[in-house]
């Protein structure tokens, strides 16, 4: 089965992440954790945080697709995760999501956003989410309290996935040609990338 490299190109405008997804089956499988407040109450009230912490993109994780004719895996390196949430809040898009890519919502917002650096010290481990080195992860306010009530709290939504546009490493122009690759040469790479991602895991 194939396995595709993503990456952003950045000769393209619309490269990068568009938006967040907040979906039953997020495509890396990692659920967020929905914060609640501490046993902090102010005038005897408890309010939840209604905060979303959670993976918004793992590198080297396969992910498997299928557009019905082709069955294939993708993943994005450590540097395309980097860059992909570093445009995301450049191009100012933290508050735009969508409910299972399809719909747009209004009252989430990213306020959160870092790179895993640390193996013992990062915030996600505080939470027991044991993901790799270089993972993207967020934490998203959610202000909207039809999906808070309907969608968080009844377990309806498990995770992030993100929306964007990235291209095929293998397709972009300043990549040499797949017609100019031997059937070795694309036989090799795709059995080095499958032991590079597997490696990780």
């Amino acid at each position: 089965m194939k396995v595709i490299e993503l990456v952003i190109d950045e000769m393209d405008e619309l490269g990068g992440i568009e938006a967040i997804s907040v979906v039953e089956n997020p495509a890396i499988e990692e659920d967020f954790i929905a914060l609640k407040s501490q046993e902090v109450k102010l005038a005897e009230v408890d309010n939840e945080k209604r905060i979303l912490l959670g993976a918004l993109l793992i590198p080297n994780k396969p992910i498997y697709r299928s557009n019905g004719a082709e069955e294939y895996y993708i993943y994005f390196s450590k540097d395309t995760v980097q860059k992909a949430s570093q445009l995301y809040l450049m191009k100012g898009n933290q508050n735009k999501t969508t409910l299972e890519h399809q719909h747009s919502l209004n009252g989430l917002s990213l306020v959160e956003s870092w790179i895993v650096e640390d193996e013992t010290h990062d915030k996600s481990r505080k939470y027991d989410m044991n993901v790799p080195m270089g993972t993207w992860m967020g934490a998203v306010k959610v202000n909207n309290e039809k999906i808070w009530q309907e969608f968080v709290k009844t377990g309806k939504v498990k995770g992030f996935s993100i929306e964007g546009y990235f291209a095929d490493k293998m397709e972009r122009p300043k990549d040499k040609p797949k017609s100019e690759l031997s059937k070795e040469d694309n036989a090799q790479g795709l059995i080095d990338q499958i032991k590079n991602i597997l490696s990780a895991y």
